[in-house]
């Protein structure tokens, strides 16, 4: 049982992750062991996501007073939250988590201020990361450079060969 000064901090707190995550995302974690819970953690920690066990009840107070308050119907459960900047590789790591774990189930989350439910989460795993889509453009932008040097060069060594025969005769 917690006292009032910590529900209170625990609101504060909660309503500023809420309100600061460019990425939440909500999880049922029934049936997960702890170890599979510290693992899941790790990962998350490692992209520099929070993923914490929320206290449903207070939690929904949090909500109240933030950009995610239309989230509030998911809290029942055990539920998890998974804080972030990046909603790609949120999804990416708790969508491949939940495939190895049938015991995590993806709810629902919200991206900057749009809701997504369970399929948005999954088309959001998808996407590529900003970094590969970057790798994705740098090569489409080198594609055509390298193609033309290639058929240059190819021709450079036509004609040099031609010349080389032209003198021989």
């Amino acid at each position: 049982m917690i006292n009032k000064e910590q529900k209170k901090n625990y609101i504060t707190d909660m309503a500023s992750q809420f309100e600061n995550s460019k990425a939440v995302m909500i999880t049922h974690y029934q049936g997960l062991t702890m170890p599979q819970l510290d693992e899941l953690r790790a990962k998350m920690r490692d992209h520099g996501i929070v993923f914490k066990i929320t206290k449903n009840r207070i939690t929904k107070l949090a909500l109240e007073k933030t950009k995610c308050k239309g989230l509030s119907d998911l809290f029942s459960g055990p539920t998890a939250v998974a804080f972030g900047e990046d909603a790609i590789m949120s999804a990416r790591i708790l969508s491949k988590f939940a495939k190895d774990n049938e015991n995590l189930k993806l709810i629902g989350g919200i991206m900057d201020n749009e809701i997504l439910d369970q399929a948005g989460i999954q088309n959001i795993a998808n996407l590529p990361t900003l970094d590969e889509a970057r790798a994705n453009i740098v090569g489409i932008l080198n594609a055509p450079a390298s193609k033309l040097v290639s058929i240059l060069l190819a021709r450079s060594e036509k004609m040099s060969s031609l010349s080389a025969e032209n003198s021989e005769k």
